[in-house]
C-alpha cells in the first residue's frame, strides 16, 4: 500500500515538473524576444524588458534635468541645454546580440533561475555639447556670481566705500562636474565649484574709475598721470599722450638752472626763479635759459633744456622754442618724439615745445627722490645737482598759489609743489601734494583740441575734482570735503579785501606845486 502511495505522488510530481517546465518553456519562448535577465545598459538594469520599455527607461533617466546646486540655489539643466545625445538602437542591438549567442538550453535555464550566468552590461554610448554647456553654466554664473566689489571713491569725491568680499563660479571646475552628473547612471545632483573672493585692497585702481568717469563727462580729452611716492605705484589715464608744453615746462628750468649754478643762486637768479615760479612770468622763464646757456640766447638756453630732459630719460619733452618766440631759420622748430608720431594722435600740441603727463610727472618724482638724497637725478648728475638744490626746487614751487588748480582740490593748510600753465586750449597742472596720508605727484591736463578756446569754467573745475578726488584717495579717512568752487570763491575774496587794504593803506599822491 506504502509503496503504491509513493508511486502515485511520485508520478504526480514528475507530471507536475512536466507541465511546469513545460509551461515555462512555453513562457521562455515568448521572453526569447525580451531583452536578457541580468541585463545592464548604461547602468540601468533592463532585465526582461522590451526594447520599448528599456529604451523608455533610459530616455527618462538621461533626458530628466541635471539638479545643479549654486550654493543654496537649485538649478536644472536640461538635456536640450547640454546637447545630450544618446544612441539608444545602438545599445539596444548590443544586448540583443549578447541574447543571441546563448544557446536555448542555456537561455532556458537562465529563464528559470532568474538571473544570467554571464550578466550582460553595455556601456552608455552618448555625446554632448560642450560648449553650449559652458554657455549654460556661464549663464548662471552672470546671474548669481556675486564679484567682490574694489574700494571706491564715491562720484561726489568726497567719501571712500570700503571693498567687499564676493564669490563667483569657476566654470571650468564646474564643467567638469556637470559633465560627470550627466553620464552617472545615478546621483544625478552636482553642487557647482564657487570660489570666494576676499575684499580687494585699497589701490590706485581703486581711483581709476572716478577719474575715468570725471574725464569722461568732458568733450574733449583728459590725461592724468599719479604717483604714491611711498611705494612707487602709479596711475596713468592718456598718460603717455602729447601735450603742449605750456609753463609746466618751467619745472625743469627750474631743476636745470640749479644744475647750472656752482653754488646757491644770486639775488638776481633768485628773482627770476620767483617771478617765474609764483608770477609764471615767460620773461623771467627766458631769462633763467641766458642762465642755462651760459650766455645771451634763449634758444641755446632751449636747445641745452631739451637734452637735459632726454638725459634723464624724458624723450618725449623738450623745448625748440623759448616762451613768447618764433621761429628762426637758423634753428629747428620741433622734434619728433614717439608721443608725437602716433598716427592717431588725438591733442593738437604746441609743436614748439611738449611733453607728456608721465613723463612730468616722473620729472616731479625725481625732484622729491633727489631732495631726499636718491632717484635718477643724483645718479645722473652727481656732480652737479645735490639734494639741497632738489629741495629748494620744491620749496620754490610751494610759493605758488596763483595756479589754483591741484591747489583748490586739496585742504588749505595741505602744502602743494606745483606749476600750473594753459593756453587757448589746454589747461594743465603739475605737482606734488604733501599731504597727512602720503605724499604723491599728480599731473593733470586736459585739452579741446577741436575747439579754438576752452572756457575756464569748463576745464578748471574738472581738474580741481580730479585733484579733489585724488586727495581722498590719499586721505580716505580724513577727506577733502570742502567744496573746490567754495574754495575760488573764499580766496577770491580774500585776495580782493587784502588789495582794497593795501589801498585804503598806501598813503594818496601829494600834487605837484
Amino acid at each position: 500500500m506504502l509503496k503504491a502511495i509513493q508511486k502515485f505522488l511520485t508520478i504526480t510530481l514528475l507530471t507536475i515538473s512536466v507541465i511546469f517546465l513545460a509551461y515555462q518553456a512555453f513562457l521562455y519562448s515568448y521572453a526569447r524576444v525580451l531583452l536578457p535577465q541580468s541585463a545592464t545598459i548604461a547602468g540601468l538594469d533592463v532585465s526582461g524588458m522590451s526594447r520599448q520599455e528599456a529604451a523608455e527607461l533610459l530616455n527618462n533617466h538621461y533626458l530628466s534635468p541635471i539638479a545643479a546646486f549654486y550654493q543654496d540655489e537649485r538649478i536644472e539643466i536640461t538635456a536640450d541645454e547640454t546637447g545630450f545625445q544618446m544612441d539608444i538602437e545602438e545599445m539596444l542591438d548590443q544586448a540583443e546580440a549578447a541574447k543571441g549567442k546563448q544557446d536555448f538550453g542555456q537561455g532556458f535555464f537562465e529563464f528559470l533561475v532568474k538571473r544570467a550566468v554571464e550578466p550582460v552590461s553595455i556601456d552608455l554610448q552618448a555625446t554632448h555639447d560642450r560648449e553650449a554647456l559652458t554657455e549654460r553654466l556661464k549663464t548662471i554664473a552672470r546671474f548669481l556670481d556675486k564679484p567682490a566689489k574694489a574700494p571706491q571713491l564715491l562720484a561726489a569725491s568726497t567719501t571712500f566705500k570700503e571693498g567687499e568680499a564676493g564669490y563667483v563660479m569657476d566654470v571650468e571646475a564646474s564643467l567638469a562636474e556637470v559633465e560627470a552628473a550627466i553620464y552617472r547612471p545615478d546621483n544625478r545632483l552636482v553642487n557647482l565649484i564657487i570660489e570666494d573672493q576676499p575684499a580687494p585692497e585699497f589701490s590706485l585702481e581703486s581711483l581709476r574709475a572716478n577719474l575715468e568717469g570725471q574725464i569722461d563727462a568732458f568733450s574733449g580729452l583728459g590725461s592724468v598721470f599719479i604717483m604714491d611716492l611711498q611705494t612707487g605705484e602709479e596711475l596713468g589715464i592718456n598718460e603717455d599722450v602729447a601735450m603742449s608744453g605750456l609753463s609746466i615746462l618751467k619745472i625743469l628750468i627750474f631743476m636745470d638752472t640749479y644744475r647750472t649754478l656752482d653754488g646757491p643762486p644770486g639775488d638776481y637768479v633768485r628773482q627770476l626763479l620767483e617771478d617765474t615760479a609764483v608770477r609764471s612770468s615767460n620773461y623771467g622763464a627766458n631769462l633763467l635759459l641766458h642762465v642755462i646757456a651760459g650766455e645771451n640766447n634763449t634758444y641755446r638756453g632751449a636747445d641745452l633744456l631739451t637734452e637735459f630732459a632726454q638725459r634723464l630719460g624724458l624723450i618725449n619733452t623738450f623745448m625748440a622754442i623759448p616762451y613768447d618766440a618764433t621761429a628762426v631759420p637758423s634753428h629747428r622748430s620741433t622734434y619728433v618724439t614717439p608721443a608725437n608720431s602716433r598716427p592717431d594722435l588725438p591733442t593738437k600740441p604746441d609743436t614748439a615745445m611738449q611733453t607728456t603727463a608721465e613723463e612730468m610727472g616722473t620729472m616731479l618724482s625725481m625732484i622729491y627722490y633727489c631732495a631726499q638724497g636718491g632717484g635718477t637725478l643724483l645718479a645722473v648728475y652727481p656732480d652737479e645737482i645735490t639734494p639741497a638744490e632738489c629741495q629748494a626746487v620744491l620749496d620754490l614751487m610751494v610759493l605758488n598759489v596763483e595756479g589754483n588748480l591741484i591747489r583748490f582740490g586739496v585742504p588749505e593748510d595741505v602744502p602743494v609743489s606745483h606749476k600750473h600753465g594753459w593756453d587757448f586750449v589746454t589747461h594743465g597742472d603739475a605737482g606734488i601734494v604733501f599731504s597727512p596720508g602720503g605724499d604723491y605727484v599728480i599731473v593733470e591736463y586736459v585739452t579741446a583740441p577741436d575747439t579754438d578756446w576752452l572756457p575756464y569754467e569748463i576745464g578748471f573745475p574738472i581738474l580741481r575734482e580730479i585733484s579733489r578726488a585724488t586727495y581722498n584717495y590719499f586721505n580716505f579717512d580724513n577727506p577733502n570735503l570742502e567744496n573746490p568752487e567754495d574754495r575760488s570763491i573764499r580766496e577770491a575774496e580774500a585776495r580782493a579785501a587784502a588789495a582794497a587794504a593795501t589801498a585804503e593803506a598806501t598813503p594818496a599822491a601829494t600834487p605837484t606845486p
